[in-house]
This record gives structure tokens, sequence and C-alpha cells, in this order.
């Protein structure tokens, strides 16, 4: 009942887009190493956790294999060379994008290419099940998937779990002529990205209590006990557009002939009525006919095992957010067949092979430790041939600072990694009266809640909660345009010869001073179906107000693309254009008061109330300069309009 009824209201406003078939592909070419036997090697489609000590044994021959042979089309070299050189300010080649067909015809995969692949695969054995332009999937048993890929698939223990995979790298033959850029698929431990945010299950409702300020700092909680030798304000009410405008220096500009797109799993079924309903109440501008798109597939998979529903919070944030900070844009939502890489990267690819937009955000991801190098390149493929059309893909950084509380292990997350994205950081954000813009601290908490007598914080400042992801990768190499920018000593903490750090820029993303969200829920009743508004936050938050930061800048450049923005963020660095963000803004600790409902919605079974330190990220800090919470910082005033063209 509630999709059935949902969806008549999202018909009476969101302009659909025709289903697109297209599926996708990409990536930095991986390495072929030649062997002796007229094969290459497809580095990286042994996964780090198949060892010796883990291996099980060989599986069974009769076992099914689905993979995806990825192409590398006809000039990968090429693909990313010219993907540097488009975005580069100091090229010659800056801003001369090419046309999807272009791009398509210079760098994709040729017929005869594609032919000669489906003809390896059949040869082994193998059933083609679907061909795009990007790459060939096939089903079959694992002896045929061994004939074919030149290696014996074995059963190997990951953590409490028993998986397949290859015992040796990969190959193709030799007469492919490189023709291939790597396979998926033929290990099956779960590849699955997560939502990046602090969202309540949208199947019942969720409410912030009060008491609220209305902006940071209106009502200080003077009944309650210090922290930092002061008396500390209750959290805002959420922020909304118009607070987020001012701090980040919208100015006039409202992303007007600019076209956004939003990637995440499954749709929510209401979106375009909550959309404009949350626009009504905090005077955004009314979204106008054929403003808000929806391309989805034609069926969801994994429904249960990805949470579906709650992806539903994660469109209506993403949404909402843009259009908040971008009221004018153009929003197409590109929704995922479900939360496993293989259909995310469909999404990306649609939006690519498409040009559905020129600024991409991207609420989700997956721990580095998880991505393995095949997918990577796949993942690279995609946004380089989205760089060289003129699109840039904004990817948050993760909610869980450096991991090491949620994992065991200090990494970063992904795809926020890759050098072909901009990752987005995320910060407390204190607005105050009149919508002015007061200071930001790198997000990261720590909670402590209040004793039973009300005298006393238990533990002060108590313990970490959440906070913005960053660090240095392990696997990606340190880009070009970070270097000079980003500290030594966070460039060569995992190896000398330097790697990536995230994030590049930073926005609001802590929940306790984050945005107001409004969405369709499911009453306390467990049957009534009403729109309710929360207050939320993550990283989940600060991608999509880049994103509308950079609908703006792009306005203000005259309409000209931006494309893969981080040499122009990096280019700017030091400038007044950027907000340095520190950890200790005021010269004091910060921290604020929540109040939640203890059953989530009402207070029915009493409330709890907490001091939340801010600041506080995990092992990484927000220092002068470029950190691994901010990246370059978050926008200020003039960032905007140093985007006009000179």
């Amino acid at each position: 009942m509630r999709s059935n009824r949902a969806t008549m209201r999202a018909a009476s406003m969101a302009a659909t887009l025709p289903m697109i078939a297209g599926a996708l592909a990409l990536g930095i070419p991986a390495a072929h190493a030649a062997d002796n036997h007229g094969r290459h090697a497809l580095t990286g489609t042994k996964p780090a956790w198949a060892t010796a000590r883990a291996d099980k044994g060989a599986t069974s021959n009769r076992a099914q294999v689905s993979a995806r042979v990825y192409l590398a089309g006809k000039d990968a070299a090429g693909l990313a060379a010219y993907a540097k050189a488009v975005s580069d300010p100091n090229s010659a080649s800056y801003g001369k994008y090419l046309s999807a067909g272009q791009a398509r015809s210079r760098y994709g995969a040729t017929k005869a290419q594609v032919a000669a692949v489906k003809s390896w695969l059949r040869s082994a054995g193998l059933k083609v099940t679907g061909v795009t332009q990007h790459y060939v999937s096939v089903s079959g048993d694992v002896a045929a998937a061994e004939k074919a890929f030149g290696t014996q698939l074995h059963n190997y223990t990951k953590g409490a779990k028993t998986y397949r995979a290859p015992a040796k790298t990969a190959s193709a033959p030799d007469s492919l002529k490189g023709a291939v850029l790597t396979v998926t698929g033929l290990d099956n431990a779960p590849h699955k990205s997560s939502h990046h945010d602090q969202l309540p299950p949208p199947e019942t409702v969720f409410r912030n209590s009060g008491p609220f300020s209305s902006y940071y700092g209106s009502n200080i909680a003077s009944t309650l006990p210090d922290a930092y030798g002061q008396k500390v304000p209750y959290t805002v009410k959420g922020y909304t557009g118009k607070q987020l405008r001012a701090a980040y220096g919208a100015g006039k500009y409202t992303g007007k002939h600019v076209r956004v797109a939003i990637t995440d799993a499954y749709a929510s079924p209401t979106i375009a009525f909550d959309a404009q309903m949350y626009a009504m109440k905090h005077g955004d501008a009314r979204w106008k006919t054929s403003q808000l798109h929806q391309v989805l597939p034609k069926k969801y998979t994994k429904v249960n095992e990805c949470g579906g529903a709650g992806w539903y919070g994660e469109e209506t944030l993403d949404v909402e957010a843009v259009h908040a900070v971008a009221p004018a844009a153009d929003v197409t939502y590109v929704g995922a067949a479900s939360c496993y890489d293989d259909d995310l990267l469909d999404s990306l690819s649609k939006v690519v092979d498409n040009h559905l937009a020129d600024i991409v955000s991207n609420s989700w991801g997956d721990i580095e430790a998880n991505q393995t190098p095949d997918l990577a390149a796949a993942y690279d493929q995609v946004f380089q041939f989205g760089a060289v059309e003129g699109i840039g893909f904004y990817f948050s950084s993760g909610d869980n600072g450096d991991e090491v509380a949620h994992t065991g292990t200090k990494q970063v997350d992904t795809p926020a990694n890759s050098a072909w994205v901009t990752a987005v950081g995320g910060t407390s954000l204190a607005v105050g009266k009149h919508n002015k813009y007061q200071w930001e601290t790198g997000w990261g908490t720590e909670k402590a809640s209040l004793s039973a007598d009300g005298k006393s914080w238990v533990n002060f400042p108590g313990g970490f909660v959440y906070g913005a992801g960053g660090g240095t990768s392990r696997t990606v190499s340190e880009p070009y345009y970070q270097k000079g920018v980003v500290p030594d000593s966070l460039a060569t903490a995992n190896n000398a010869a330097g790697n990536r750090v995230v994030p590049d820029i930073a926005a609001i993303g802590d929940p306790n001073t984050g945005f107001l969200v409004g969405q369709t829920q499911t009453m306390p009743d467990g049957k009534t179906l009403a729109y309710s508004e929360y207050r939320i936050g993550g990283t989940s938050l600060a991608a999509p107000v880049i994103a509308g930061i950079q609908a703006l800048a792009q306005q203000a450049g005259g309409g000209r693309a931006i494309g893969f923005a981080n040499p122009s963020i990096y280019a700017k660095f030091g400038s007044k254009v950027y907000h340095d963000v520190t950890d200790n803004p005021t010269g004091s600790g910060l921290a604020v008061v929540r109040v939640d409902y203890v059953n989530g919605y009402d207070a029915t079974d009493g409330r709890v109330t907490s001091l939340r330190s801010l600041g506080k990220d995990s092992s990484l800090s927000a220092v002068k300069g470029y950190d691994d919470v901010t990246g370059v910082g978050t926008p200020a005033n003039g960032y905007v309009t140093s985007y006009k063209r000179h």
C-alpha cells in the first residue's frame, strides 16, 4: 500500500526519464604482465584475503559462477591522459571536453574487440548473458571459468565465512591484444556499499526532541552542568537552505541551467511529494515541473540484504540538500538495483553514457580493505570517461573517522579514495543570528550522558561516537594535484613514495549541527503514513552540499562545466576562498546539549540528555592548512565566484 500511494504522489511532479539500458564500466588500465603461456595477467583479480593459510581446497567444478569481463577500450592510456589534461587549469586542453559519443568513439571498445572477447569466453564453455559498451557478462560452472581465466578457483576463509576466489591472478589470452581491463565475480565475497549517514529506519517515524536552538547559540542550556568552563547551547533544530547558502557564500547564484545527478540504491516512493513539501515549508524555491527526474532500473534485487528501505532517507537527504543550496539546478536521481558494486557502477555509467549531469553526488561507500583492485579499476575507468566529458564525481568520505573503532584498522573509505573523484569531508557548523557564519570544526563527536542527579556529565567528555572519514590510502598513489599541498607526514604515512590522502574539501556533516530533512514515514501505529521532519548529518550531507555549491560555481562560470574539480580545488588552496577549518576555532572546547526521545519518536518512554563535544575526530585532526578531516577547507565567500571566466 505504501508503495502504490507514494507512487501516485511522485507521478504528480517528477518527470521520469526513460529507463536507460546502459551499464558501465571503467578505470585506470590494469597492468598486464605476460607469462610464458600466451596469456596476460589481469592484475588485482586475486584478493588479498585468498592466502595459503586460508585455503580450504578446490571449489566444486559444478558450482556456478557469474562474472563481468570489463573492456579496456582501444586506448586506455590515452583516456587517462586526456582525463588529466581536460581537468588541469594549467593544460592547453583544459575544458576541451568530449561528448559522450566522441568519448566512446575515441576510447571505447570496438565491435571487433567485443566480438573477440565473446568468442574467447564462449569457447571456454561460458554463456554470454549480457553485452554493453563496457563489459561482457557471463555465467557458467567453475570448470569453464577456470579454463577461460587460467586459474583454479578455491574456497578460502574470510573472517567467520568461506568464499570462493582465484588461487592465482586471473589472465586473458594475448590474442585479445589487451582488450580486457579486468574481470569481477570470480571471488564471491560480498562487494556492497552502505549509505554514509546517521539515518533512522524510515519504517517508523524518527523525531528529534527539544529543546532546540533556532540558530547556533540561541538557546543556552543554563540549568545544566557547565562544559569547558561555560554553559553550552542546545543543538539546532536543523539548518535549512538559507543558512547553508549564507554560510558557504552562495550569493545570488541558484544553479540555474546546471544539471546535478545523485546516485544511491533503490528509490524512495515519496521523493517528489517530500521534496516539494520541504521546499514549501522552508522558503526554498518550489520545484518546477521536470526539474526533478528519476532514472530507475527495471527491477530491484537484494532488497532485504541491503536494507532497501533504509536508502529512502538517503535519497531524500541528498535531493533536498542539493535543492536547498542550488534551488534552480536540475536534479536527476539515478537509483541502483542493489547496494552491490556492479549495480552502483551501472548507475554511474548511465550518468556518463548519457551525460545526464555535469555534477554527480554520491553518499555511499565501503572501507578500503573491502575494495579489490579489479573493482577499483572498473570504478576509475568510469570516472575517467566522466572527466573527459566534463563530469565531476563527489563522494562522501565516511562517518567513522579513521575507521579504527568500526573495523579495528586505520583506513579510508572507497570510492572516495579514488584519485579521480572529489572526496568530501565533514564539519560541525555554527551559523548564528541573521544567518551569519561563525565558525566550523572538524566533525568528530564524543558523547557524555547527564548524570542521574543532573549535576554532572558522566565520564566527561565521553567516548567517540562518529566523525568525518579521512586519512591516507594504502592502495592509491599520491595524485599530482596533492603534491605541494598535502603535508608529507600524511602522504607518506603508509608508503615513502606517497599515497592519496582524503578528503579534498569539506562541508557541514555533524548531525548535532545538522540539516533539517522532511520525509514521509510510518507513524508509531505502524499503519499511517505521514510527512515529518528531523535533523540529520553525516558526510552524506556534506557531499550533496558541495555538489550544490559546485552547481552555483558552474553557473558563475557562465555554465561552463567544471568537470573533475580536484586540480582546480587544490589550485585555490591557501586563498581566502576557503574557510581554513580547525578543531579549536574559538580557543576553548566546544559542545552542544542534545535531548533525544528514548523510543525515537515521542516522550512515552522518556527522554535522555547528553553532551556532544565537537572537534574530536578519532585520531584525525583538523589543523591549520590542509588536513585529513576537512581537506583544503570549506567554501567561503569568493569560492563560487572564483570560477568566473577571466
